[in-house]
């Protein structure tokens, strides 16, 4: 029960995180995540108990360990931090509009040296000063101002675009890791499978050997075969272990308690063109709104760096009193100042000069990041038609290979084939199965790195585009 608590608050804690993420900035749309049935083994038993434990297991879906991985990765927690340091700046622009306060109180004891000794008297004197408010603010400053703001917000928007792009990064290493899990996980049936088969050829071989139909050498061979078998299974269960740590690391969970995954690698068709994909990007691409972003910041500093020369309007106020004694005398003023910079015109020409060649930078960089956006979708995509096509293929080698052993272990039960032929027979299968356990690892990931090049999750296995 102490497990289930804990996952269940890491989980409550996830969405309660990701909530506050989508009220920020909404790259990633959960409605569109595949909606995942729990499905039990068919050998699994519902009491099954932990090793070492007193609990039953604990599930993990792709759904909730994506949801973990957006309420607990450092990475997503530092890029919304960026977020919240760039709003405190835009506000930290607009204060210069704030009045500056300031007071304060003070006794002098002055005695004038030289006068007193032209005059021979000792001239000193007390000053009082009970209190001297000064107020102070900015009134105008023909838009540099603004322009600073604009600026900031724009590095504001900046900096939504990079979080969301470390969003949609982070899903796809879940999905990526997950999926790897997945199949360690059939990895491990399949090693376990082998053991089983190599103990049974082991028993057939040593069944006949008892009464005289094979030679020693038959045994030694399903010995040697079977320990292998063993090795390959202590080595896949190894695997598993790994893929599930590098999955928490991902999440941000390393020290998440114990759980299994209990859904099966499977083939999701997706139906989406090579234009829709780039469409698709074109709206939900973070990166590609960041590069527009930048080029439009860069065109604010060229607007900002021409102000250079125009000067600000200050407002001032003060009262005093004090005088002889605390309260004998009061004052106060207040006025107007236009106050202009210190300008030196070589300094400011070559400002402008490298304000203009960082904006023809922030257009060539846009320009880059669209042919390298639009490359990783055309990769994503034939990549993701290749793994497709790999996976009927790699089907018929499974069906080949399983009829294949029948047909060598029914012929050495029955003393026609040779313990190597049956080696070959079973390697051969194991060989095909997780050639084709593989095959779907690796089309699920590449549908998962298709999902990522075009920024968006694709929930079934038809896209339809809005029409505007």
């Amino acid at each position: 029960m102490k497990k289930i608590i804990i996952i269940t608050l890491i989980f409550f804690q996830s969405c309660v995180v990701q909530a506050k993420i989508i009220d920020i900035i909404n790259p990633v749309d959960i409605t569109q995540f595949p909606q995942t049935d729990y499905k039990e083994n068919e050998n699994s038993d519902p009491t099954q108990i932990i090793s070492g434990s007193v609990e039953k297991n604990i599930y993990m879906s792709l759904d909730n360990c994506i949801r973990i991985a957006l309420g607990n990765n450092p990475e997503i927690s530092t890029a919304f931090q960026n977020i919240l340091v760039s709003d405190s700046k835009i506000k930290q622009i607009w204060s210069k509009f704030f009045p500056q306060f300031s007071w304060q109180t003070s006794y002098t004891h002055i005695k004038q040296l030289q006068l007193s000794d032209a005059l021979s008297r000792n001239l000193q004197y007390d000053y009082y000063l009970l209190g001297e408010i000064s107020l102070q603010t900015m009134l105008y400053d023909f838009g540099v101002t603004q322009n600073q703001a604009t600026i900031q917000r724009l590095g504001y928007d900046s900096d939504k675009q990079t979080f969301a792009s470390v969003v949609n990064d982070v899903i796809y290493r879940t999905k990526a890791a997950y999926f790897k899990t997945q199949y360690a996980y059939e990895a491990e049936k399949v090693a376990q499978r082998t053991v089983d088969n190599y103990q049974q050829f082991y028993d057939q071989a040593v069944a006949f050997y008892k009464i005289g139909l094979n030679p020693k050498v038959d045994v030694t061979i399903a010995e040697a075969n079977l320990s292998n078998s063993k090795i390959q299974l202590i080595q896949a269960k190894n695997l598993v272990n790994v893929s599930l740590a590098q999955l928490n690391n991902i999440m941000g969970v390393p020290y998440i308690q114990k759980y299994d995954i209990n859904e099966k690698l499977e083939y999701k068709p997706m139906h989406i063109t090579f234009d829709d994909a780039i469409c698709i990007a074109r709206e939900a691409r973070p990166e590609l709104k960041r590069a527009s972003i930048l080029v439009e910041k860069a065109r604010q500093n060229v607007k900002l760096a021409k102000k250079a020369f125009f000067p600000q309007i200050d407002g001032s106020g003060q009262y005093m009193r004090g005088g002889k004694h605390w309260t004998s005398n009061d004052g106060w003023n207040i006025g107007l100042a236009l106050d202009f910079p210190m300008i030196n015109a070589a300094l400011i020409r070559n400002q402008i000069k490298e304000a203009n060649y960082l904006y023809d930078r922030e257009i060539a960089n846009a320009k880059k990041t669209q042919n390298d956006v639009y490359l990783e979708i055309q990769t994503a995509y034939l990549n993701l038609d290749e793994k497709r096509n790999q996976l009927p293929v790699a089907q018929m080698q499974v069906k080949q290979a399983v009829e294949n052993y029948k047909l060598s272990f029914g012929r050495y039960k029955v003393g026609e084939a040779s313990p190597i032929e049956l080696r070959e027979a079973e390697n051969t299968l194991r060989n095909s199965q997780l050639t084709y356990y593989n095959s779907l690892y690796e089309y699920n990931t590449a549908r998962a790195q298709l999902e990522k090049s075009i920024g968006q999750n694709i929930a079934g296995d038809i896209v339809k585009l809005k029409k505007k």
